[in-house]
């Protein structure tokens, strides 16, 4: 069918091609086929891998969905065929590289199904609860991003401000989530707050190894724990929608997602130009499915992370930014992981 295609396209008669060129000459300093780019600079950044899809607050919108994009063989056939279609860098395409991605994400599906079956061991009827662990988790590993991001900037070795942004827009969201939940009563119990803190320690450290060995391997580990936290509120709003709609929203939630300042909240979104997305607040309901729909966002932020280099902040990506910020975008120095870090650090040094 290609082929069919192809032939139909570039079957139009040389005379009228030449009719065409004399009537319509290229631009001087356009003509010659090192110029031709047919599709802009924004196709690099490989979003329609990401299938989450944000909704709105009306109840009759389309339904999120986010993919089960923590099983290892989907995510290894994706990274596949987006290394085919040019989005990843050619070094994915060696047999060790694709070994090295499968190993990774067998690791990460291994940890977050042990975390999954504790969850569900200890809070299957107190939601609530359970929220706060999750929320508690879900911010640790931002603050280790940035922990090592800073650290390589401290040697020289990183200059790239838009993932600093990024996450820390990502942990000031998720601290939201983790204030709404102590609103909701969650961290009642000294259980509760006891586990959820260790939990955390144990994570910070994890996730600041993990990452300083390999970035991809966690941003694909923290894409896990935001897919389930996403699973989590969908079926929690699916059995009790209709009593949240009931119940009044806490205040700090209202205060969060109706405020007058929303450049974080635009901030961590980063598949979406900003001010493109502004919930409104009028029960329980819409809290919970804004925060879920939030663990979507965060999904997508992720599953971009993993292809290096291509994180662009809402506010600073060319295509949605303001004509006059354009140019306060700077080349930025970047590595991949500490040896890679390491590695460049001592060859620029010889030069």
């Amino acid at each position: 069918m290609a082929s069919a295609l192809s032939s139909s396209v570039f079957a139009a008669p040389a005379s009228s091609l030449r009719t065409r060129a004399r009537r319509n000459p290229p631009p001087l300093g356009a003509r010659g086929p090192s110029n031709f780019n047919p599709l802009p600079s924004r196709a690099l950044v490989p979003r329609k891998c990401c299938t989450v899809r944000s909704a709105l607050l009306q109840d009759n919108e389309e339904k999120v969905v986010v993919e089960e994009s923590f099983e290892s063989k989907s995510i290894f056939d994706k990274e596949r065929s987006r290394s085919s279609d040019g989005a990843s860098e050619g070094s994915s395409t060696s047999d060790l590289e694709r070994w090295t991605i499968k190993v990774e994400q067998s690791v990460n599906i291994f940890l977050t199904d042990s975390v999954i079956k504790i969850l569900d061991t200890l809070y299957s009827e107190r939601h609530y609860a359970r929220f706060f662990v999750l929320e508690t988790i879900a911010r640790v590993p931002y603050f280790a991003f940035m922990s090592i991001l800073h650290m390589y900037e401290s040697f020289g070795w990183w200059r790239r401000a838009d993932y600093l942004k990024v996450h820390f827009a990502e942990s000031w969201n998720e601290m939201h989530h983790l204030l709404i939940m102590e609103e909701l009563g969650g961290n009642a119990w000294w259980f509760d707050r006891f586990l959820a803190q260790h939990i955390a320690i144990f994570y910070y450290l994890m996730t600041v190894f993990m990452y300083a060995l390999s970035p991809r391997m966690a941003y694909h580990f923290s894409e896990c724990v935001e897919s389930h936290a996403f699973s989590t509120y969908d079926k929690f709003l699916k059995a009790q929608g209709e009593e949240l709609k009931k119940l009044p929203a806490p205040e700090v939630a209202i205060k969060y997602y109706t405020g007058d300042d929303l450049y974080l909240f635009d901030e961590f979104q980063t598949s979406r130009p900003p001010e493109s997305r502004r919930p409104k607040i009028e029960n329980l309901y819409d809290v919970f499915l804004n925060i879920r729909d939030d663990e979507a966002e965060h999904c997508k932020t992720m599953k971009a992370c993993q292809t290096h280099g291509t994180l662009q902040s809402p506010h600073s990506n060319p295509e949605y930014a303001f004509e006059d910020d354009l140019g306060c975008i700077l080349p930025e120095a970047n590595c991949e992981g500490i040896v890679d870090c390491i590695k460049k650090s001592v060859t620029s040094s010889q030069n």
